[in-house]
């Protein structure tokens, strides 16, 4: 989060595994995840790219970078909210997720906002 209160935007993530979609057997491990991005600041800010970082239990990662979420770039005033779903595969039945949005906001000022870092695990995997 940016120090200044102009400019804040928190990030919260629900990871969700996707049995019908995945073939263990295969190595493909398909997660959706839940999205709700809140503006916390003092200034209106569209989320104008994304970058993600995926990480498997083998150390593979993957980066995606583009334009936007979901084909949008929301546009969110003092107190709104915006939320999407979304979804990763990797190749292992655990695995994380991290990134950032990259913000512009109405003052001019262009900001990243933190993507905490979530984990994407099949049920009864992780103890």
């Amino acid at each position: 989060m940016n120090s200044d209160s102009s400019n804040i935007i928190k990030v919260l993530v629900e990871p969700f595994y996707i049995a019908e979609q995945s073939l263990p057997d295969e190595n493909r491990f398909v997660f959706a995840y839940t999205v709700n991005i809140q503006n916390l600041g003092r200034v209106p800010a569209k989320l104008i790219s994304r970058h993600w970082i995926i990480t498997d239990a083998n150390g593979k990662t993957q980066e995606v970078r583009g334009q936007g979420v979901v084909g949008e770039q929301p546009y969110l005033r003092p107190g709104e909210a915006f939320q999407y779903t979304s979804g990763a595969v990797i190749d292992t039945a655990v695995g994380t997720m991290r990134g950032s949005y990259q913000m512009l906001g109405d003052d001019g000022n262009q900001f990243d906002a933190d993507i905490p870092l979530f984990t994407l695990s099949v049920p009864r995997t992780l103890h």
